[in-house]
Order: structure tokens, then C-alpha cells, then sequence
């Protein structure tokens, strides 16, 4: 994909379809003269080009002698715009044939069709933000949780910009020294304290190990935490899945291995998304199709955050504590476990709480459901919540939410072992110093102060088109 930034872009701002209003955007030098050319408003010899910038101006787009709608006009000058470059913004009402009719005709006076990410990428181009920030802008259109909000708002804030800033500068100040003493080499004269220089790479490392460790936190704050719903066949995984989502869509049935494949959507709980998985039912079993989902239940068990692990409150209380201490063993420490004794409605109480005392005897966190009727769905939804919040970032953390930032922390923290291996090696500044300028320009890869228009084009065509 190729931009060419000289031209005036144009595109509809606003999601496609009818609604009260859509909004025009037009970006680059000739914004203002080509509306000049179409807009005639109320009050009779106020030219756009005259107008001060931060106005709005009220009156008719016209078509030679016709009227194509009465708008507002918004009029931006560079620098101080979105893009950096003279801005216009018109308001029009919302029906699909007027949006079309006013692109046509700015088209028809001299815009250009803006592609997919343009506006945002002339606002990078024009030093208003940084990739990061521009990243963090479409994670901000496409986030549907209080806290994916939260995060992208603070990213491009400059959240990471900021923290990446100040290593990368902590960096640049040593390698001047390593280069300073290259021009003095003929004196052995040091000035990068050695001793200085591997403490301040080893804070480093530090600093991309819990960038990179946020991750899968980021990660998880993007696509939903992973749930994924566990247990024998027929205790009624699919009947929960279809309880949280509010729809049928698992099969529900009698027959044992009906579900042979894992089963996924996202529901939103408390300002946070979570990823529910119905798995296939653990068994054993002859049957090749539904041994290959078994397998991939236990691959989704391995990546899950948090388990739901269903018992049927039917069986027997030893049978019940042993199925669980066995699936215990297949999780790691690092994801929570809550046990759930479905169909509690169908067992007799007194049973039901004999289950519960003996699992909590087995210190594990259990909850008496009935998937079906409904029973304590609630309640499974507030020990959901409260798991999720403790995973989720305070305010000011900064998280990395994007997998180019994660590959370039993983890059520069590859470069910066290199230099302690080349200090530990007592190297040469000339060969510390390459290694150094290798995790500067990973660091730089984020933030845009190194790119190339492969990147660009990859990044800015996910935008949708008017931002």
C-alpha cells in the first residue's frame, strides 16, 4: 500500500449507513479552497478562507445552481489538526445518497479517496503522534471493554511511548560515550564506565521482562480472558455455555460426546471481556473423531486463565473429590481453578453440602449450580468478575497489548544480552557499540522512529476508512 501525502484525501468519517448525521472529512492543503468551491454559507461573503480556525459555519453544499443539503462546516489549520495539515469537517444529515453525492462532488473539485488509515497516518507523518500512539488510537475504535478503553487511552496518551523514551535515551547518552572513545583510541582513554554501563543494561532487561510479561495481560484485555469449561461428558458444559451467553449455541443433548470440537465466544462481565471455551467431554474413548476434540479440550485447558471444572452434584462425594484431584494435576498454579457441582437441583441438599465441605476440606474454590434452572449463575458471575479485575492493570500501568511491540522487546532484550556477554568478554567499544545501536532501533521500531513503508502500509490498512 502507498500514500501519497501531497494530495487533499477525503472520506466519510462515520460508520456506513443512514443515521441523523454523517460526517466528511477532508485533510491536506487544499481542504478549505476545495469546500470553498461547493459551500455557500448563510451569511452571504463569509469565504472559508477568511474564517479563523476552531469555527463552525452553517450553510448549503451546492451542486452548481443546486442545493445538495444545509451543513456545518468545522474548519481546522495546520499545524493544530488531527493530521497536522488544514482540516475540514462537514456535518451533513445521514442519509446514504447525500454522503455519496457530497463525496462525489469534493472528489469532482480536486480530493482524493482517502485509504483505509490515511488521516491517522498524516497525523504520524506529521509528527502529531507516534506509531504506538497511532496503534493505540484503532485499539481504541475497536475496544468493546471499560478496561480495553482504559488502556488504549492511556497508550496513546503515550504510556509506552513514554517508558520507551526514557531507556532509549539512557542508551543513546552510553553510546556516545563507547563512540566518543573510538576517536581516542590511540590514548586508551575510557569514558563509558564499564561497571555503569552493565548495571544500567541489566535495568534494562528489567524493564522489557515486565513490558514483555504484560503481554498476556494485554493480550487477554484485547480478545477476552480465556475460560474454558472443563469436565466428564453429559455434567452440562454446553448447557452453562449457552446459560452466560444467553443463546443456544451448543448443542445440548443426552447422548455423551456431542460436543467434539471446542465451542467459543466472548461475553462482556463487569467492564471486562471474557473468552468462554465449551470443550469436549474428558473420557475415555475409542471413537477417533471425538478422541481429536479431547485433545484439543486439554490444549485449551492449557491456555485458559481460568478453569470451570463441572461435576454433576449426582455422583458420589469420593468419586466427585477424586475426578477433581485428578484434573487438578493437568493445570498449572498460575490459572484459577473454580469447581462447579451442576445440577444441584436434582440432588438433595444435604448431599450438595456434603460435596462442597469435602472440596473445601481440598482447599478448592466450589460453587453449588444449577446450569439449567439458572441457581447461582449470578454468583459464578461476581467470582468471574473478581478474578478478572485482580488480573486487570491499575490506571497508569503501562501494558503491552500489541504483538509488533512484544517481537521488538524481545529483539532489543536479545541485543542487550549480547552487550553484557561482550562486557563479560571485556569486547571492544566498537563491538559494544553495534549491538547497543541494534536494541536502540528495536526500541525505536515501536514508537515509528524507525520504520518502513511495508510496516506502514500493514499498520494503517487495519484502520477502518476516515480515520
Amino acid at each position: 500500500m502507498t500514500f501519497d501525502t501531497k494530495q487533499t484525501i477525503v472520506a466519510i468519517a462515520t460508520p456506513p449507513g443512514m443515521g441523523a448525521i454523517a460526517v466528511i472529512r477532508l485533510s491536506g492543503s487544499s481542504a478549505i479552497e476545495i469546500t470553498d468551491k461547493v459551500f455557500s454559507p448563510a451569511r452571504q461573503g463569509k469565504r472559508l478562507r477568511n474564517q479563523k480556525a476552531y469555527t463552525i459555519h452553517y450553510g448549503s453544499i451546492m451542486d452548481g445552481d443546486r442545493e445538495v443539503d444545509q451543513v456545518l462546516v468545522s474548519l481546522f489549520r495546520a499545524p493544530h489538526s488531527y493530521t497536522g495539515e488544514d482540516v475540514i469537517e462537514i456535518s451533513c444529515h445521514g442519509s446514504t445518497v447525500i454522503q455519496q453525492q457530497l463525496l462525489e462532488l469534493l472528489v469532482r473539485h480536486g480530493a482524493r479517496l482517502a485509504q483505509p488509515g490515511e488521516f491517522t497516518l498524516r497525523a504520524f507523518m506529521n509528527g502529531k503522534i507516534d506509531l504506538s500512539q497511532a496503534e493505540a488510537i484503532a485499539d481504541l475504535i475497536a475496544s468493546t471493554s471499560e478496561t480495553a478503553r482504559r488502556v488504549a487511552l492511556n497508550q496513546m496518551r503515550g504510556g509506552i511511548s513514554n517508558k520507551l523514551t526514557e531507556l532509549r535515551n539512557e542508551l543513546l547518552r552510553f553510546t556516545a560515550l563507547v563512540e566518543l572513545e573510538l576517536d581516542f583510541s590511540e590514548e586508551d582513554v575510557e569514558f563509558a564506565n564499564r561497571h555503569e554501563l552493565e548495571t544500567l543494561v541489566n535495568n534494562i532487561i528489567s524493564e522489557i521482562d515486565k513490558l514483555s510479561a504484560s503481554f498476556s495481560q494485554g493480550n487477554a484485555i484485547k480478545t477476552g480472558i480465556p475460560v474454558t469449561i472443563a469436565g466428564k461428558p453429559n455434567v452440562g458444559k454446553s448447557t452453562l455455555l449457552n446459560r452466560l451467553l444467553n443463546e443456544e449455541k451448543a448443542i445440548v443433548s443426552e447422548i455423551a460426546g456431542t460436543t467434539r470440537d471446542a465451542i467459543e465466544d466472548t461475553i462482556h462481565l463487569g467492564g471486562i471481556n471474557f473468552r468462554f471455551i465449551d470443550t469436549a467431554g474428558l473420557r475415555q474413548t475409542s471413537d477417533t473423531i471425538e478422541s481429536i476434540g479431547i485433545e484439543r479440550a486439554f490444549a485449551k485447558i492449557e491456555k485458559a486463565r481460568i478453569v470451570l471444572y463441572i461435576a454433576d452434584a449426582q455422583n458420589d462425594t469420593p468419586e466427585i473429590v477424586d475426578e477433581v484431584d485428578s484434573f487438578v494435576a493437568k493445570i498449572t498454579p498460575s490459572q484459577s481453578l473454580i469447581v462447579l457441582v451442576n445440577k444441584e437441583d436434582q440432588s438433595s441438599q444435604s448431599h450438595v453440602d456434603e460435596i462442597l465441605t469435602a472440596l473445601a476440606s481440598k482447599e478448592f474454590n466450589a460453587l453449588a449450580i444449577s446450569a439449567k434452572a439458572g441457581h447461582n449463575i449470578e454468583q459464578l458471575q461476581q467470582l468471574l468478575i473478581a478474578i478478572g479485575k485482580a488480573d486487570m492493570p491499575e490506571n497508569e500501568d503501562v501494558v503491552v497489548t500489541n504483538i509488533r511491540h512484544y517481537n521488538a522487546l524481545q529483539s532489543a532484550r536479545t541485543s542487550l544480552q549480547q552487550v553484557l556477554n561482550g562486557l563479560h568478554a571485556n569486547l571492544s567499544g566498537d563491538l559494544l557499540a553495534i549491538d547497543i545501536h541494534q536494541a536502540i532501533d528495536y526500541l525505536s521500531e515501536i514508537t515509528g522512529e524507525i520504520s518502513n513503508d511495508e510496516i506502514l502500509g500493514f499498520i494503517f490498512s487495519k484502520f477502518c476508512i476516515g480515520k
